[in-house]
Formats: structure tokens, sequence, C-alpha cells
């Protein structure tokens, strides 16, 4: 068993992260923690916190090859993902495979921020992608 412990982060696939991120920081107020490169990912990231502890994360890939660079190419900047925090990552894939949901992955895998994430499959979601995470060090 595992437990959803909230709305980790919103993933928005962009073209220019400080283009964007200028309009959550300067328009909307929110901070920006810094960037990261995921070199396994191919995509750079940026954090944004709410004042609630979930964030909105931007991305950009890369590479030419990079899922985000394909999922703007095929759908344009936007929503790639939402990520929810589970208090164990490792149950809660056991437990969503035991009960048939299709997986990306089938271990997790190190995200931004090292935290442990894993990508349900969008054919088991209605055509969302949804992350689930875990973080040490919350």
């Amino acid at each position: 068993m595992f437990k959803i412990l909230g709305v980790d982060h919103i993933g928005i696939a962009v073209e220019d992260l400080k283009e964007v991120g200028s309009f959550y920081t300067e328009a909307l107020g929110l901070p920006n923690n810094g960037e990261e490169t995921v070199a396994e990912q191919k995509v750079t990231t940026t954090f944004h916190p709410t004042p609630n502890g979930s964030e909105i994360e931007l991305l950009i890939g890369t590479a030419p090859d990079s899922p985000i660079t394909k999922y703007i190419e095929k759908n344009g900047e936007g929503i790639q993902h939402v990520a929810l925090r589970v208090d164990n990552i490792e149950n809660a894939i056991a437990d969503l495979m035991a009960k048939g949901v299709r997986m990306i992955d089938e271990k997790p895998r190190i995200g931004a921020g090292g935290a442990k994430i894993a990508f349900l499959h969008p054919k088991a979601t209605k055509g969302v992608l949804l992350e689930i995470c875990e973080h040490e060090d919350r």
C-alpha cells in the first residue's frame, strides 16, 4: 500500500526557460529555485514553489531526441505532466502494477532534485502523463 501525499508539481514544456520563468517570478511572484540539467533525461528544469508546497516545473529539452523536445514538436508548449507525491514509491509502483496499471517505469529512477520518480503510461490514465515521486527530504 501507499499514500498520495498531494500534488508535488505540474510540469510545463517550454521553448525558453528564461522568458517563461520570468513570467512566474515577475508576474506571479513565485521564486525560482535555480536551474538543473538532468542529463539522463535530456532536460533542463527550473522549479517555482507555491505557498502550499506544490511547484511549477518548467522543462526544456537539451537534445533533439529529448522527450520534452518531441512533446513540443507534437503538441506545442504547455502542461506536459502532473506529478503526485507518494510516501513510498517502490510500494506505489508495486501496488499500481498489481492493479494492472500500465507503467512506463517499473522501477524508480532519479529525477530533478534527486527525487525518485516513475511515470504511469498515459494510456492507463486517459491521456494524462502522471508522474509519481518521492523526496527523501520531505
